[in-house]
């Protein structure tokens, strides 16, 4: 039995220890807004925070996160920097199909958590690891950019 935290709550399972993590919290838990995309770690749709660090969880065999602190983008939903982020996406137009932004709010808040002011190339250093076919980033930066100055602090 693998036991760790998820969105606040303690939870366990008995999937095998070699299941991802993503196809743990998508067919297991219902946690539907961590999506697959390349299932190659290439992508960053998946991703998830485990112990506050930004991770693609379709790379974590559970077996690795016994004890472990999982957050996905449904545990940060009802928190201010998920609300100014949300926002900002919204007024830069950052969200056109959608299928990118779990993981692209997700390093977003990783980056502002971390810088909560960062230049044009910290942000875009800092959504590297996630793709986006939709928008060609400039969107998606101009919204990081705008919940950094509306979040000032609290992202």
């Amino acid at each position: 039995m693998i036991k760790f935290t998820l969105n606040g709550r303690k939870v366990e399972t008995d999937a095998p220890a070699t299941a991802r993590l993503l196809d743990l919290l998508r067919d297991e838990f219902e946690l539907i807004g961590t999506k697959e995309g390349c299932g190659e770690g290439e992508c960053g749709a998946c991703s998830v925070f485990v112990n506050n660090l930004l991770q693609n969880s379709c790379l974590i065999p559970i077996g690795s996160i016994s004890g472990a602190d999982i957050q996905t983008i449904e545990g940060i939903i009802e928190t201010e920097q998920f609300k100014i982020l949300d926002e900002s996406y919204s007024i830069a137009g950052g969200v056109q199909c959608g299928y990118c932004i779990p993981g692209m709010i997700m390093a977003s808040a990783a980056l502002l958590s971390k810088n909560p002011h960062p230049s044009e190339a910290e942000i875009r250093e800092g959504i590297s690891g996630n793709l986006c076919r939709c928008t060609g980033y400039n969107m998606i930066v101009e919204a990081i950019n705008l919940a950094a100055k509306k979040g000032d602090g609290l992202c």
